[in-house]
C-alpha cells in the first residue's frame, strides 16, 4: 500500500539518511518514519492534510540542537523541519511535508516555580492545564485562556501568540513571556528577553547567527519605525509573529526579540524552554449569563456592556447553544439556562472577578441594575442568570470551551469548518462587520455557527461546507478573499487569534511594503527556508508562501472513499482534528490509551485518521470495505483459511502491510467508549474498531485469546456448576504460564465459590418469566424490578449481586432475576460481528418479552448495561431493550426510599465511577447521589480517569503494563490510606483495585447494605 524501502525516491532517501545521521549523532529521543505515525500527524484542526516524511520526538534541548545542527549541514539543506505541540491549529500551522518535530511527548516538564517572584520555567511541551494544576496550590495561574487548554502546549501557545477569553484584561501569551530559550538553525541556543542598550550593543557585535538576527531586527526597528506605526493596527489582538511594533519598549527603551519569536509558528527556531509570568488567581468570580432574541442583538449590546468594566465578555449563537444542549456537557450547566416559551438565539457570558465578595457584590449590583433597566428595550437582553464561585463559573466556561468542537458535530456531510476562523476588528465595529460577514455567507447559501470574544472584537465563524464536494470546496477562495477585504474595510485582521499558517498568503496584502522587512527577519533566522516553510514570510522572492487552495485538503482524500463506505464507517470519518482526545488531565476519562502511551496513534483522532486512510487505500484497490465485510460474514470459518494462513506467515516474516499498523492502533483501544461521550464529534472508536477487526481477521488468523474471550459468556454457566474445577488449576504456576504464553492472558479471575443461583434460593428471589410476572399481586408489581444478568458479575462477583438483591428485598422492593443470556459485548469488542448480531437478537427477544409485562429491566455493571443503549441500539434500533442502570431506576423510587431512611445509619461515601458511566451516562452520577441522599447518606463523586481494566483489556498480557500505567495515573492515588468509604460501580474497576492495590472495593449497593440497621 505504500512503497517498500527498495522503492523509495530521492526525497525519501534524503530523509532516511537524515534520520540515520541523527541516530549516529546520539539523538536520545524517538524517531518514526512509519506510515501510521506520519498519517496521524498529517492533519490538525484545519481543513488541510499534508503527509510528512517522518516524525521525531526530541527528549531535551540537546536533541533539538542536534536536529538544527544537522539541518544546517550542506548535505541536508533540503530537509524541512517543523515543530508541533498539541496539534490543535486551525490554519495548518504545524503541517509539513518534511519532518514533524513533536515536542509534546518528552519535553513536558515544569522545571521551576518561583511563587514569591511570580514566575515559572517550563519546557515547551507542557500543557497549559498541566501548568495551572501545578500552580494552583500556590494560588497562581498562567493567564491566557484557551478553549483547548487541556491539550494546548506552552510552546504551541508561544508559537501562535495565543489568547482567548479575558484577553482585554490578561492580554496574549506574549504579554506573559519573560524569557525564551530557542534553538536556531545550526544548533545555537538563543536566550532572549528584554535587554538594555548596553547588552544590545554587545549582541549586535556577535559574529554568529544570534548577532545577525539582532542586527537585522534592530535595523528594521530603527529604520522603519514610521512604517511600522502605520501598518501595525492598534488592536487588543494585534499582529502575531514578527511583531516589529513591540521590539522596543516605549517606556523602558529595552529591546526584546521575543516580540518577533512569539507567534512565529516555528519559522524562526524551536522554542525549547520558557520563563513565564504568572498571576494570582482571582479570589472571587461570577458569570452573568444574558439571553437574547437574536445573535445580532447580543453583539451590539456587548459594546454597551463593556462600559460596566467586566473581566471578559464571550458570546455564543443559537446554533452552538443547541449543539451544547445535545452534548454531555449540558447536564452540568442546564440550571443556568432554563428553557421557557421564549427561544434563546444568542447569549453573552459576562464575567466579573474581584478580591473580595463585597467588591464582587458591588460590581454585580451595578451591572444587573443596568441589565434590568434595559429589559424590554429593543435589542437588549430579556433575562439572565448568575453563576457564582469558581466551581459554577468553570462549568459554564467548560461548555463554552467545547463550542469549537461542537460545531463540527452538525448533522449531515456539510460540517462547519475553520477557514475564516478568527477575524478581529475594533470592538465598536464588530456588529456592523458581522452583519456584512453574514451577508457574504448568506449570499453563498451557507449555514454557519458563531461564537467568540466580543470584548476583543474577535469572532469565530465556521461556515458549513462538505469538502468532499469539489464545487463546495471551491468556495474557500472567493469567500476568504471577500472576508479579507471586509476586515481591511473595518481596519481589522484576518488572524486575530489562531495564527496564520496556510492563510499567510494574505500577509503581503496586510503588511504592504513592510512585508519585505519580514522577509529580512526570516532570512536572518532561516536563510534556506527550512523551518516550517511557506508560513508568515519567506526569506526571499524565490520561495513563495503557501496558497489556501494549493495545499491538499482532507476533503480531496476523503472524496476518494465511496459514499457507501464513508457512511458505513461514519463513526470515525467525521473527526475534525480538534484534539479533545489529547486531554492532559489524568483524572479525565478521555482516552486512557493515549495518556498512558503518549502515542498519537493510540488516540481517537489517531485511530480515526488511520481508519480514513485505510478506507482510502482499500478503495484505491477497488475494495469496498462494507461489501467485503458483508461477504466475510456469510462465509464459514474454513472458507479462505489457506489464504489467512499464507498471509499470517508473511506477517510473521515481517512483510510490510499497512493493515498491521492500523491493527496495532486498534488493539491498543480499551473499548471504554469515553471517546463517544467526550469527543464533541462523537467519534466512536470501539464501533469502527470492531468493524476493522472483522475485516482484518478475514485476511489474517486470529489469536487464540480472541476465541477464548469471545466464548467466555457461553462457557461460564457450565463452569460455574463446579467452580473448584476451574479455580484450582489457576493457582498452578504451569497453568498460569500456559495462559500467559499460549493464550496471552494474565491474572485470570476466579469464579465465585458460591453461585448466584444458590444465593437467590436462600433469599427467595425468583427468576423472571412471563408466568412469574403475571402471578405478581398489585403490591408486588408496584415494587418489582428485573435484574438483567451479565456474565462478569453473575459468575465472577456473584456475592456482590446477592448483596444487591438482599438490599433490594430489605428496602421492600421485589427483585427478580432474568435468566442468563450472553450479552455479546466481548464478541463486539473483538470484531465477531456476525456472532454478536445473533446474540443480541436472541437476548433482545427474551428481554422484550419480560419488558412487555411493564416491570422495569435494570442492569448492574455499567459497561455491560450501556451496551443495550449503544451497540444494541445501533444494531436493532427501536427493537433494542430498554435496560436502565441501577441508579437510574432507583432515583425514580425516591419517595419510597425516603420512607426507608430511618432504617439506615448516616454515613458519607466516595464513589469511584466507571469511566463509561461518567462519559456516556453522566447524569446517572447525580442519580447515585440522589439515591444516597434519599436514604439519609452522603455520596461524593470523584472525578477520575479509567482504571485500566476495561473488560478483558487489562488481562491481556500484551496490555498488562499499559493497564498498570493507566491505573497508576488516576486510580492509585485514591486507594492510599483509609479506603472503607470508597465505593466502585464497575466490576472491572473493583478487579483492578484488588490486582494492583490490594484493595477490595464495594459496590454502592453494598455500601448501603452495610448501613442497614438490624
Amino acid at each position: 500500500m505504500i512503497p517498500a524501502l527498495r522503492e523509495i525516491d530521492e526525497v525519501q532517501s534524503l530523509y532516511l539518511q537524515f534520520l540515520q545521521a541523527l541516530a549516529d549523532a546520539g539523538f536520545r529521543g524517538d524517531t518514526s518514519p512509519s506510515y501510521a505515525s506520519r498519517t496521524v500527524l498529517a492533519t490538525d484542526n484545519s481543513i488541510y492534510q499534508v503527509l510528512p516524511q517522518a516524525v521525531v520526538y526530541p527528549r531535551d534541548t540537546h536533541d533539538l540542537q542536534l536536529l538544527a545542527e544537522l539541518g544546517d549541514r550542506e548535505a541536508f539543506h533540503q530537509v524541512v523541519l517543523s515543530p508541533r505541540g498539541g496539534g490543535t491549529g486551525t490554519n495548518g500551522q504545524s503541517l509539513t511535508d518534511g519532518i514533524v518535530v513533536d515536542i509534546s511527548r518528552h519535553m513536558n516538564r515544569i522545571l521551576e516555580i518561583n511563587a514569591d517572584a511570580g514566575w515559572v520555567r517550563v519546557q515547551a511541551g507542557v500543557v497549559k492545564d498541566q501548568l495551572n494544576a501545578a500552580l494552583a496550590p500556590h494560588g497562581l495561574f498562567f493567564a491566557p485562556e484557551l478553549s483547548t487548554s487541556n491539550r494546548a502546549t506552552i510552546g504551541g501557545m508561544i508559537n501562535t501568540d495565543a489568547s482567548g477569553q479575558g484577553s482585554c484584561v490578561y492580554g496574549k501569551t506574549r504579554d506573559h513571556v519573560l524569557e525564551l530559550s530557542t534553538v536556531l538553525l545550526g544548533g545555537e541556543l538563543l536566550h532572549s528577553g528584554p535587554v538594555n542598550h548596553e547588552t544590545l550593543s554587545e549582541l549586535l557585535e556577535r559574529e554568529d547567527r544570534i548577532g545577525s538576527v539582532y542586527r537585522v531586527s534592530d535595523d528594521i526597528a530603527r529604520e522603519k519605525a514610521d512604517l511600522i506605526e502605520e501598518k501595525f493596527p492598534r488592536l487588543n489582538r494585534c499582529l502575531t509573529g514578527y511583531d516589529l511594533a513591540h521590539l522596543r519598549d516605549s517606556d523602558s527603551g529595552e529591546f526584546n526579540l521575543n516580540s518577533i519569536l512569539c507567534g512565529s509558528e516555528g519559522t524562526l527556531g524551536f522554542i525549547a524552554e520558557a520563563k513565564l509570568n504568572v498571576l494570582p488567581i482571582p479570589k472571587c468570580v461570577a458569570l452573568v449569563n444574558l439571553k437574547y432574541d437574536n445573535f445580532q442583538d447580543a453583539l451590539r449590546d456587548a459594546s454597551d456592556l463593556m462600559g460596566a468594566g467586566p473581566t471578559s465578555i464571550e458570546t455564543v449563537d443559537s446554533k452552538v447553544l443547541q449543539l451544547a444542549m445535545g452534548d454531555i456537557v449540558w447536564h452540568s450547566v442546564s440550571e443556568f439556562f432554563p428553557t421557557g416559551d421564549r427561544p434563546v438565539r444568542g447569549i453573552n457570558l459576562v464575567e466579573y472577578t474581584a478580591d473580595s465578595e463585597e467588591e464582587l457584590d458591588r460590581a454585580l449590583d451595578r451591572f444587573t441594575a443596568q441589565v434590568e433597566n434595559a429589559i424590554g428595550e429593543t435589542g437588549k437582553s430579556f433575562g439572565y442568570s448568575i453563576a457564582r464561585g469558581h466551581g459554577e463559573v468553570n462549568r459554564i466556561w467548560a461548555m463554552r470551551k467545547r463550542a469549537v468542537g461542537l460545531l463540527g458535530n452538525a448533522r449531515g456531510e456539510k460540517r462547519p469548518i475553520p477557514f475564516v476562523e478568527d477575524t478581529c476588528v475594533p470592538p465598536e465595529h464588530l456588529a456592523d462587520f458581522i452583519a456584512e460577514f453574514r451577508a457574504v455567507l448568506d449570499e453563498a447559501g451557507l449555514d454557519y455557527g458563531m461564537f467568540g470574544h466580543v470584548d476583543a472584537g474577535v469572532l469565530h465563524v465556521r461556515p458549513a461546507i462538505d469538502m468532499k464536494d469539489p464545487q463546495q470546496a471551491a468556495l474557500i477562495r472567493p469567500i476568504t478573499d471577500r472576508v479579507v477585504a471586509l476586515t481591511q474595510k473595518y481596519h481589522g485582521l484576518l488572524w486575530g487569534e489562531h495564527g496564520k499558517g496556510v492563510r499567510s498568503e494574505y500577509a503581503p496584502e496586510f503588511f504592504g511594503e513592510l512585508y519585505a522587512e519580514l522577509q529580512r527577519v526570516k532570512a536572518a533566522f532561516d536563510p534556506r527556508n527550512q523551518l516550517n516553510p511557506g508560513k508568515i514570510a519567506t526569506p526571499s522572492r524565490a520561495s513563495g508562501l503557501l496558497k489556501i487552495d494549493a495545499v491538499e485538503t482532507r476533503g480531496e482524500r476523503d472524496r476518494q472513499i465511496p459514499v457507501q463506505v464513508w457512511e458505513g464507517y461514519s463513526e470515525g470519518v467525521h473527526c475534525n482534528g480538534n484534539g479533545a482526545c489529547f486531554n492532559w488531565d489524568p483524572d479525565s476519562a478521555m482516552c486512557p490509551s493515549y495518556k498512558a502511551t503518549r502515542e498519537r496513534i493510540h488516540s481517537p483522532k489517531g485511530r480515526a485518521s488511520l481508519m480514513r486512510e485505510w478506507l482510502r487505500l482499500l478503495s484505491a484497490r477497488n475494495v469496498d470495505a462494507v461489501e467485503a465485510a458483508r461477504k466475510s460474514r456469510e462465509q464459514s470459518f474454513f472458507v479462505g483459511l489457506p489464504g489467512r494462513i499464507k498471509n499470517s506467515l508473511a506477517k510473521a516474516r515481517g512483510e510490510y502491510d499497512f493493515n498491521h499498523e492500523v491493527n496495532e492502533a486498534m488493539q491498543g483501544c480499551l473499548g471504554c467508549k469515553s471517546c463517544v461521550g467526550q469527543c464533541p464529534i462523537k467519534v466512536d472508536v470501539p464501533e469502527f474498531r470492531a468493524k476493522f477487526l472483522e475485516l482484518y481477521y478475514s485476511r489474517y488468523l486470529r489469536p487464540l485469546k480472541d476465541y477464548f474471550v469471545g466464548s467466555l459468556e457461553f462457557v461460564m454457566p457450565h463452569l460455574a456448576r463446579a467452580p473448584g474445577l476451574y479455580n484450582w488449576p489457576l493457582k498452578l504456576a504451569p497453568v498460569r504460564w500456559l495462559l500467559e504464553q499460549g493464550l496471552g492472558l494474565s491474572d485470570t479471575p476466579a469464579l465465585a465459590r458460591k453461585s448466584l443461583e444458590k444465593s437467590m434460593a436462600e433469599l427467595g428471589v425468583p427468576y423472571a418469566s412471563r408466568a412469574t410476572l403475571d402471578a405478581l399481586g398489585p403490591a408486588q408489581r408496584e415494587r418489582a424490578v428485573i435484574i438483567v444478568q451479565d456474565a462478569f458479575t453473575s459468575y465472577f462477583d456473584a456475592g456482590m449481586v446477592a448483596d444487591a438483591l438482599r438490599l433490594l428485598r430489605q428496602l421492600d422492593f421485589f427483585p427478580l432475576v432474568a435468566p442468563f443470556k450472553a450479552n455479546g459485548k466481548p464478541l463486539h469488542v473483538h470484531g465477531f460481528l456476525r456472532q454478536f448480531r445473533r446474540v443480541a437478537e436472541a437476548n433482545s427477544e427474551m428481554l422484550e418479552q419480560l419488558a412487555d409485562t411493564g416491570v422495569p429491566l435494570v442492569g448492574i455493571d455499567p459497561s455491560m448495561t450501556l451496551t443495550y443503549r449503544a451497540e444494541y441500539h445501533k444494531l436493532l434500533g427501536d427493537r433494542a431493550p430498554r435496560v436502565q442502570l441501577l441508579q437510574e431506576w432507583l432515583s425514580g423510587q425516591r419517595e419510597h426510599l425516603e420512607q426507608q431512611r430511618a432504617r439506615l445509619r448516616p454515613a458519607t461515601f466516595r464513589l469511584l465511577p466507571h469511566c463509561s458511566e461518567q462519559t456516556n451516562a453522566a447524569a446517572s452520577l447525580q442519580d447515585w447521589r440522589d439515591v444516597f441522599v434519599a436514604l439519609g447518606l452522603q455520596l461524593e463523586t470523584e472525578n477520575l480517569g479509567c482504571c485500566g481494566m476495561a473488560g478483558t483489556y487489562g488481562h491481556e498480557t500484551t496490555h498488562r503494563e499499559t493497564s498498570r500505567v493507566i491505573f497508576q495515573q488516576s486510580w492509585a492515588p485514591r486507594l492510599t490510606g483509609e479506603t472503607t468509604q470508597l465505593l466502585a460501580s464497575g466490576y472491572s474497576c473493583r478487579c483492578q483495585a484488588r490486582r494492583f492495590a490490594g484493595v477490595s472495593l464495594r459496590h454502592p449497593l453494598q455500601g448501603l447494605l452495610a448501613q442497614l440497621q438490624d
